[in-house]
């Protein structure tokens, strides 16, 4: 399998991109676990109080992502990539596509959580591609909602100029991308966003209901992902959900 090279990490840890977006988080030993209350940014229609019977903490927690799941070559994150304010902080030709683009920076299109809520987020230092993986407590009919409007990214904002103050103008593209048969509900997105050096960053969003739970998954590196891993990565999240789902309800 090839890989792309390896680029950059910025030297400060994840919790510093969130802080650039107004938002406070913590995280453990393992990289694993981060929460992050409601910033000042965006907010997407939806993701109002979680039910009664909602995801707990530690539920959520259990069903992240591990680098077991992941396969060799993937560790938890040194540092937010330094492609994330270079070429996602931008200000779009048009609202809607700029909606999208706020939601990928601060990686909340289903806006920011008010249930339970957490978050691992990883590394593969050798095809220079960073993976996070939320898990939180929703709707289902707020994360419909949210699903259907990224349905109509790829026509709506297929492609558009975006301008940022480093960079330049960037040429953004978006894409359907194909996300294996599993959850109740899914949209994938392949986004690619090329500067004036020119460099491509391609970065994949992904995002799935499970019951009244959901997934968010984005996986973006400058050139092209590994092949297949975004959908090996949404598979297993999906699965872990699951199981935790199941197990939840069986000690009910």
């Amino acid at each position: 399998m090839s890989r792309t090279p390896a680029r950059v990490l910025a030297a400060s840890a994840l919790c510093a991109a969130a802080l650039l977006t107004g938002a406070a988080c913590t995280a453990g030993q393992s990289g694993r676990t981060v929460r992050v209350p409601a910033p000042m940014a965006t907010r997407q229609p939806g993701a109002v109080a979680a039910p009664a019977a909602a995801l707990t903490p530690d539920q959520a927690h259990t069903a992240l992502l591990t680098e077991a799941d992941l396969g060799a070559g993937w560790a938890p994150t040194q540092g937010a990539a330094t492609w994330r304010d270079g070429m996602l902080k931008a200000q779009a030709d048009s609202s809607e596509c700029g909606r999208l683009l706020d939601a990928l920076y601060t990686e909340e299109p289903l806006g920011a959580p008010s249930g339970a809520h957490a978050v691992a987020a990883y590394d593969d230092g050798e095809a220079g591609a960073q993976l996070r993986h939320q898990v939180l407590a929703l709707h289902a009919p707020d994360v419909d909602r949210v699903l259907a409007w990224l349905r109509t990214m790829p026509q709506t904002c297929a492609a558009f100029s975006a301008t940022t103050a480093n960079s330049g103008v960037l040429d953004v593209r978006v894409t359907n991308l194909a996300l294996p048969d599993t959850g109740d509900a899914r949209q994938g997105l392949r986004v690619t966003v090329t500067d004036e050096s020119p460099d491509t960053l391609t970065l994949d969003l992904a995002t799935v209901r499970v019951g009244d739970d959901a997934i968010v998954l984005t996986n973006g590196t400058l050139g092209m992902p590994v092949r297949n891993a975004t959908e090996q990565a949404v598979q297993h999240a999906v699965d872990r959900l699951t199981a935790v789902q199941r197990k939840a309800r069986a000690q009910a």
